[in-house]
């Protein structure tokens, strides 16, 4: 208010004093520029990360009545800091705003990696005298290195599973940095890093302040003992480097056998009867298996009963016996049938391949007999009636 009151007064004093006509207007241009150009931002203080880029959208307001051509820069911020303004897509140093009227403009702050905690002031400028300060705190302290993380860096499982850990590397440098990966797994283990979710890697490369999602594969032998298996994962350039330590629970490994006590895989049968086989299921693991159920794949009009049905639980290194009832077809023919029996739980499997040999029934073999007698005993009969004439 005080500038409009003494406006006119200071341009009378200035023309009565005999200054040149130019120097009256560019004095007239800062005391009008100082009345009536406004910077506005909602947020002036702010916390932040290192490394982490601020965005402020700035409205540039005239409350002239004339054209202003503002000026505009920053101040209080060291080298290290990188700021830029933008109007749409273009980089300006000036902008124009009509009477009555607001521009905005987008001011870009980033933070430098290397820096301390605490709160850093600075200032944008507009015209000759309108200032916005900023305040910038900065939560910690730059690391200005590289880390290697996971959210998950523990995986339980058997020693036949796939174990998958996500992790994120990042180069939390100035420079684009090329890691090469290692790791140290014990024999006979496997391990990959895949980059995008399924290309293999044994290096790759982060841009300055970026990140790159990793995934490790890691593949133990299928007879490892149970047991915490720690795995160190290692990222390495030629100026830094992280390590990541990842752990592989071995709850142990799935394996079951399933044949007879004597191992012989065949038996007979009469067609329409039932012939029983005892079964034995052995736990090759080292992991109990829970909840073994049984099946089998017959021929048509075939059937097969398991007694039990199910077994609860069968501990590592234990046989237990099944009695597996087989009903064939009463209309089979003689010959050789074969019968599929499985055990089945939700880490592994077994199955055994039986030869059935099917018999015909006693009965019919004489009434076979019987049959070709009468048949003979025809033939005869007729040669001693018919064979003289």
């Amino acid at each position: 208010m005080l500038a409009y009151v003494f406006y006119p007064i200071g341009i009378l004093w200035m023309m009565m004093s005999g200054l040149k006509a130019d120097t009256v207007a560019k004095a007239t241009d800062t005391i009008h520029t100082r009345a009536t150009i406004r910077l506005y931002t909602p947020y002036t203080k702010i916390s932040v990360h290192p490394g982490q880029s601020i965005t402020y959208n700035v409205d540039v307001t005239n409350n002239s009545k004339v054209t202003q051509n503002v000026d505009l820069w920053v101040t209080g911020l060291s080298p290290a800091w990188n700021y830029s303004l933008k109007s749409g897509s273009w980089d300006i140093r000036q902008i124009a705003v009509l009477p009555g009227q607001k521009e905005s403009v987008t001011l870009q702050v980033t933070v430098p990696l290397r820096i301390n905690k605490g709160a850093y002031r600075f200032y944008l400028h507009a015209g000759n005298g309108t200032t916005l300060p900023l305040t910038v705190i900065v939560a910690e302290r730059g690391i200005y290195k590289t880390a290697f993380t996971t959210d998950q860096p523990n995986l339980e499982g058997a020693a036949n599973s796939t174990f998958t850990f996500n992790t994120t590397l990042q180069n939390a440098t100035a420079d684009t940095q090329l890691y090469a990966l290692n790791a140290e797994v014990p024999p006979g283990w496997d391990l990959a890093f895949k980059a995008n979710g399924y290309k293999q890697v044994a290096s790759i490369l982060v841009n300055p302040n970026s990140t790159q999602n990793l995934t490790i594969e890691v593949h133990p032998p299928d007879q490892v003992p149970a047991g915490k298996y720690r795995i160190p994962v290692i990222a390495s350039s030629g100026s830094t480097g992280a390590e990541l330590d990842l752990e592989v629970v071995i709850t142990g490994n799935y394996g079951m056998s399933l044949s007879t006590p004597s191992g012989l895989l065949s038996t007979d049968v009469t067609a329409g009867s039932e012939k029983s086989l005892k079964l034995t299921v052995t736990n090759t693991g080292s992991a109990s298996l829970k909840k073994i159920q049984f099946s089998a794949t017959t021929p048509t009009n075939w059937d097969v009963t398991f007694d039990p049905k199910t077994i609860d639980e069968l501990p590592a290194g234990k046989t237990a016996e099944v009695k597996a009832l087989i009903k064939s077809d009463k209309h089979a023919i003689a010959g050789d049938y074969l019968v599929t029996i499985r055990a089945n739980t939700t880490e592994t499997s077994a199955k055994a391949d039986f030869r059935v040999t099917v018999k015909t029934p006693v009965l019919w073999g004489w009434l076979g007999i019987l049959i070709i007698l009468v048949a003979l005993g025809s033939i005869y009969y007729l040669f001693r009636k018919y064979g003289r004439r």
